[in-house]
Formats: structure tokens, C-alpha cells, sequence
């Protein structure tokens, strides 16, 4: 590695550190952390990749390729940069870039995705190893980036509230749990508490073992990929797009709101990889996750900082060997309610959002007015040009905060020229 790229990828404690003091901070909390990252990863969204997979006309055999790739490379990707920076960086893929996939396939061919899926990687790699994105991440506004991740996070305490509608019991006795636990106890963890409640009321209700699928445990058959220019523009540029805008901004901002310095540049780097990687073995792209990086990164992972990575650990092994027997294991996590999920989930993400907001719409920070519209946009969940809201949010917080709030743009942005000199 030349002297300049070793300028551009941010410095590490390495892995010796992070392994030696990984014993001290594998915790109830980390562990319990890491297991709600990861059963929210493999459930929910396991379904949007096997339903793309079923609407492109996928064999059982392909569309497990599909998730060992995402699946078993997402795990590595938790496990490098956790281990490597000792922060909560939690890999694992892009959601949205699934349901694109799911719509470009009545266009293209397998193959013909999976070679844009290489190209995609190939792009984030490019923009990753220039540095370009660190730069572009430190020069918007702290205010509009807090305010874009707690729009983008908002809907999963929603969600939380709505699944007291469709199964109250259950949702209901992981929320009395969790908050009942955070005042009793310090000994056990509110999200682990909420989860085995909710579980046992689930049992209890008989809502377990509802969901089904037609994947059964086969091996997985690799495609050899096809390179056209179409699938280039359709797919590979908005998926990079995606990875860069959604995943690895929220992710970034999220660990941001929690106190820490992320590796922006070697996080785009890596993301890259994993596009590549997973593309040969057939998936659609393995990168940064911003919903399982704000459990990881919250303060349900472990009361110090320094050691929450050890949950992002916990959540990589369990990603990876999910990966591995993705066929296998589907069908059991599919099992869980939607609603159990959701609630657990959304809990994780209080102590994440309360830092957002706090960070976005403090008094004596300015660019409020952009910190405002980046959170509506947000909200809005809108979609376009194949592109989700929160990247839209940085845009439109920052083209706003350009026109009212000048001043205190030119501040910011004077200020994080300093920061990535």
C-alpha cells in the first residue's frame, strides 16, 4: 500500500488490540445486542431477497447462492472492521438494493444482474479508494446528517408502536419488559429482556411457526455473469448509489451521533469489495448496514463505548453462519411474528434516535433549518430516480441550508475542510 493510499484509509488500532480486549467486552449486553442485530437482519429483509428471487424466476439453487453471498460476506465485513477499528461498523447488505434488483429482473437476466452487480462494486470500490466520499461526509453539516439518520430510523419506533395493533400481547409484553427492565435492573440488558417476553408471549399465543417458504436446504449454483451497458445504467449505477447514500451514510451518522470517528473512506472501500465479491458468488451487493450498525452502536450493546464493538462480533458470526446454511435456517427465523421482530427492533433504536435529534435540533447548533427539511425528506421515504431518501435528505438539507443559512454552511464547511486535511 502506496503512501497515498495509506493517507486515504484511516488509521486502525489493528487487529491484535481488537482481539486481545474482545474477551473483556463480550458481555450479556454485547451478546444480546449482537443476537437482535442479527435476527432482524435475517428475517425481515432475508424475505425481500427470496421474493426478488422467486419473481426473477430463480432456481432454489441460485437464490441460495444469492444469500450465502450477502448472508456469509456481510459477517465477514462486521467481523474485519469491528475487529480491525474496535467500533460497531456492522455489515451486511443492501435492503433497497434487494427490492431494485426485485424490479430490474423482469428486464434482465440473471446473469446480466449479476455482472451489474460486479459493476456496482467495481464503482463504490473506485469512489471509496479516491477518498472522495470521507471528504463529501465530513463536509455536510453534523445537523443535517443527524436529522437525515433520525428520519431514516423513525419508522422503525414507529413500527414498534404499530405492531401493538396487529398483535398486542406480544408487542405489548416485549415493551412492558424493556422498559420495566430499564428501571429495575442493570444486570440484564432492556433488549434482551423485551425479546425472550415477546417470545414467550408468542409461544404463548401460538404465533410462532406461521411463515413458510419453498426454500430447501441445496446447495448453491453459481451464474456466470454477463456484462451489458443497460444493466450498467438500470442496475449497477443506482445499486452503487444505494450502498453510498443509504446504507453507508446512515451507518455513518449513526456512529457519528454515538461519539465515534468512523472510518468513512475504508467503510466505502470495503463495501466496494463486497459488491464485487458478492456479485461472482451470485448476491447483490455486501456492504455497511445502517439499521443493525445503530443496535450494534446503541447503548444496549454495553454501557462503555470502546467495547460495543464486541456485539458488532457477535452479530458477524451469527450473520456469517446464517449465510452458510441460509437454507436451512430461513425457514426457522421466518418462523418469529413480523411483529415480535419489529418491537424488538424498534426498541434498539431509542437510545440511537434520542442522540440524532439531540445532535440535529440542539439550540446552539445551527443549520436548523436544513436539519429540518434532511428530516422530512427522510421521513417522506421517497424514492427517486432509483435512489432512496436518505440520500436525498443530505441533498435537499444541504441545498437548503445553502439558501437560508449561508453563514453557517460556510462555517461548517470550512470547518470539516480542516477535519480531512
Amino acid at each position: 500500500m502506496n503512501t497515498e493510499t495509506r493517507h486515504i484509509i484511516e488509521p486502525a488500532p489493528g487487529f491484535a488490540s481488537g482481539l486481545r480486549d474482545l474477551p473483556k467486552h463480550l458481555t450479556v449486553k454485547s451478546f444480546s445486542a449482537g443476537l437482535v442485530a442479527a435476527i432482524f437482519g435475517c428475517s425481515g429483509p432475508a424475505l425481500i431477497v427470496i421474493g426478488a428471487a422467486n419473481d426473477g424466476g430463480l432456481t432454489n439453487g441460485q437464490t441460495v447462492a444469492w444469500l450465502f453471498a450477502i448472508y456469509f460476506l456481510g459477517g465477514l465485513i462486521s467481523l474485519f472492521l469491528a475487529l480491525r477499528y474496535k467500533q460497531p461498523v456492522t455489515g451486511a447488505y443492501s435492503i433497497p438494493g434487494a427490492a431494485l434488483v426485485a424490479g430490474s429482473l423482469a428486464t434482465f437476466s440473471f446473469d446480466q444482474a449479476v455482472g451489474a452487480f460486479i459493476m456496482a462494486g467495481v464503482i463504490v470500490f473506485v469512489l471509496g479508494i479516491s477518498g472522495l466520499i470521507g471528504k463529501v461526509m465530513r463536509w455536510i453539516p453534523m445537523p443535517i446528517v443527524m436529522a437525515m439518520i433520525a428520519g431514516a430510523l423513525m419508522r422503525f419506533a414507529t413500527g414498534a408502536v404499530g405492531s401493538l395493533g396487529t398483535a398486542p400481547l406480544i408487542a405489548g409484553a416485549a415493551i412492558i419488559a424493556f422498559f420495566v427492565s430499564m428501571r429495575m435492573t442493570k444486570t440484564i440488558p432492556p433488549v434482551l429482556a423485551a425479546l425472550v417476553a415477546g417470545l414467550i408471549a408468542a409461544f404463548a399465543t401460538g404465533s410462532v411457526g406461521g411463515a413458510a417458504t419453498e426454500i430447501a436446504f441445496v446447495f448453491p449454483e453459481f451464474t456466470a455473469p454477463t456484462f451489458t451497458f443497460d444493466a450498467f445504467l438500470a442496475i449497477a449505477v443506482p445499486l452503487a448509489l444505494l450502498v453510498i447514500g443509504a446504507e453507508n451514510a446512515q451507518a455513518t451518522g449513526v456512529l457519528m451521533a454515538e461519539g465515534y470517528k468512523p472510518p468513512i473512506n475504508m467503510m466505502t472501500v470495503i463495501s466496494g469489495v463486497g459488491g464485487v465479491a458478492a456479485g461472482l458468488l451470485g448476491g447483490h451487493n455486501a456492504n455497511i448496514a445502517g439499521p443493525m450498525t445503530a443496535i450494534c452502536s446503541s447503548e444496549q450493546a454495553g454501557d462503555n463505548k470502546e467495547g460495543r464493538y464486541a456485539a458488532t462480533v457477535v452479530n458477524g458470526i451469527l450473520f456469517g453462519a446464517f449465510g452458510i446454511v441460509a437454507g436451512a435456517a430461513v425457514p426457522v427465523v421466518m418462523s418469529l411474528p413480523g411483529a415480535l421482530i419489529g418491537t424488538v427492533a424498534g426498541l434498539a433504536m431509542i437510545g440511537v434516535l434520542l442522540a440524532a435529534l439531540q445532535n440535529a435540533f440542539g439550540r446552539s447548533l445551527g443549520n436548523q433549518t436544513g436539519a429540518f427539511v434532511a428530516l422530512a425528506v427522510s421521513l417522506s421515504n421517497i424514492t427517486l430516480l432509483g435512489i432512496s431518501a436518505p440520500f436525498w435528505a443530505l441533498v435537499a438539507g444541504v441545498v437548503v441550508s445553502a439558501v437560508v443559512e449561508r453563514h453557517v454552511l460556510t462555517t461548517t464547511r470550512a470547518e470539516g475542510a480542516a477535519g480531512v486535511s
